[in-house]
């Protein structure tokens, strides 16, 4: 099955936590080749007030949806050892590339014990970031590539653009190492547009009671609880729409919703993502029809909401 060229291309843009300047200006340019066919244009903020992170308004906000761009990888630090950024899958083999100052790098990734190593035959630059070699593979169920969370993520806020009327739709970075946007992002969604409301567009896991082709999922919980009135909320709607979806209850696991809860603002949150199987690794797998679920349930919610 083809894929959608503009997925195509995000998934093949590194952008390792705390380096996601270029996923960003490449989201930029299609925002604005894309923006005039959209329902409603909007209002446009980023620049280095904003680091790296994209905010659009659209109309009166009454909701909030927010999706991380930034990814795990590894990072270079003395001789040939490596540090992971976020938590990668560490099995040695895994092919890694990435770039510095002496040129383009691909080599392997070794693991002994808890130490990472690379086996790349030259020196490379100290903090250069890698991540893993991208290996898409689309058939007629799945998806499978490196990068899905939350490539995935993004390309569903991407599509809510296309119909949007009302609403913020904000692309984070961090996420993946502990966060860090979303504080001064919060503070001017508040002092610009205020809403109480966010919806955390993410991939979350295959389970023992999450399964592909089954719909996107709708958290209750995960590491953190957010109000059960607005889920509670969020569910009702969902089952009137008749978009297939699932509930997940989990004791681990974060996302931007973390920042919400913990920021000093009456926002209520939920994360709704579909789930992904091979965690964090070079092979990540995503049913399509859960895929599709996620971006109708955006579409409808940010309507009735």
């Amino acid at each position: 099955m083809p894929i959608d060229p503009f997925l195509k291309e995000l998934l093949n843009k590194p952008s390792v936590s705390g380096d996601e300047s270029d996923v960003i200006a490449f989201l930029l340019r299609n925002i604005d080749l894309r923006k005039n066919k959209w329902k409603a244009n909007p209002v446009i903020f980023h620049g280095e007030e904003f680091h790296d992170c994209v905010l659009l308004k659209f109309g009166s906000p009454r909701t909030a949806v927010f999706a991380h761009v930034d990814t795990i990888g590894f990072m270079v630090r003395y001789a040939n050892q490596l540090i992971p950024v976020g938590g990668p899958e560490l099995i040695s083999g895994p092919r890694l590339v990435g770039k510095d100052s002496y040129g383009e790098i691909s080599c392997n990734l070794i693991v002994e014990g808890d130490a990472l190593f690379h086996d790349f035959p030259r020196k490379i630059d100290r903090g250069t970031r890698l991540s893993f070699a991208q290996d898409i593979r689309v058939d007629e169920e799945f998806i499978q590539a490196a990068y899905l969370d939350n490539r995935l993520g993004v390309y569903a806020a991407m599509q809510l653009c296309e119909t949007i009327e009302d609403g913020w739709v904000v692309f984070t970075t961090f996420e993946e190492h502990g966060g860090g946007s979303m504080p001064f992002l919060l503070q001017f969604i508040q002092n610009t547009a205020p809403v109480k409301q966010a919806l955390i567009s993410d991939i979350t896991w295959i389970t023992d009671g999450v399964h592909h082709h089954e719909g996107v999922v709708i958290s209750i919980r995960d590491k953190f609880i957010p109000r059960k009135k607005f889920i509670d909320r969020i569910i009702q709607l969902v089952q009137k729409s008749g978009i297939p979806f699932q509930l997940e209850v989990e004791a681990y696991g974060g996302s931007d919703g973390r920042e919400v809860q913990f920021s000093p603002f009456a926002m209520d949150w939920c994360f709704i993502g579909a789930a992904e199987d091979h965690v964090h690794s070079p092979d990540e797998k995503v049913s399509l029809r859960d895929l599709e679920s996620m971006v109708h349930v955006y579409r409808y919610l940010l309507k009735e909401l």
